[in-house]
């Protein structure tokens, strides 16, 4: 059960969480050029993506809760382990960050320009909030591959 529990969360992991930090890396691009079906999408995309990205995380316990196959009389890890608590809290502060700041944004832009304004000044902010969402998975990756505190 292990080894197909540790294959979904990796597969799941790739299919939702990669492309909701390839369109949280790029969405500033939409507001560069600027292009309103861009914007639309990069928002719809990561919307959808980050609730998605639930899926990841219950497999993810699942796993956790799995007999490890090293030793059948114990669990794989524990929610109080180092590295899955502090995964827990940056995939939630990830997905805040996408949906309370990066898609409202991407919202207003497209609405913006539609209406023919600029939104020049919500370029800065989304690429920052891009790339601080690329770094968090970055983080989360690391803490699942080193598991500090194990």
């Amino acid at each position: 059960m292990y080894k197909i529990m540790l294959a979904l969360h990796l597969l799941t992991a790739i299919f939702a969480i990669g492309p909701l930090v390839g369109a949280a890396t790029t969405a500033s691009r939409g507001l560069r050029k600027p292009d309103a079906g861009a914007t639309e999408s990069a928002a719809r995309t990561l919307t959808i993506y980050s609730y998605a990205s639930v899926v990841v995380v219950i497999i993810g316990m699942g796993l956790m809760s799995a007999k490890a196959p090293w030793d059948e009389s114990e669990q794989v890890a524990d929610i109080g382990d180092l590295w899955i608590w502090l995964s827990l809290v940056l995939w939630a502060v990830s997905v805040a960050l996408v949906l309370a700041g990066m898609v409202p944004t991407l919202k207003k832009a497209t609405t913006t320009i539609r209406e023919g304004g600029a939104v020049d000044a919500l370029v800065g902010r989304t690429a920052a909030l891009g790339g601080i969402t690329g770094l968090i998975y970055a983080g989360i990756v690391f803490l699942m591959v080193y598991q500090p505190g194990s």
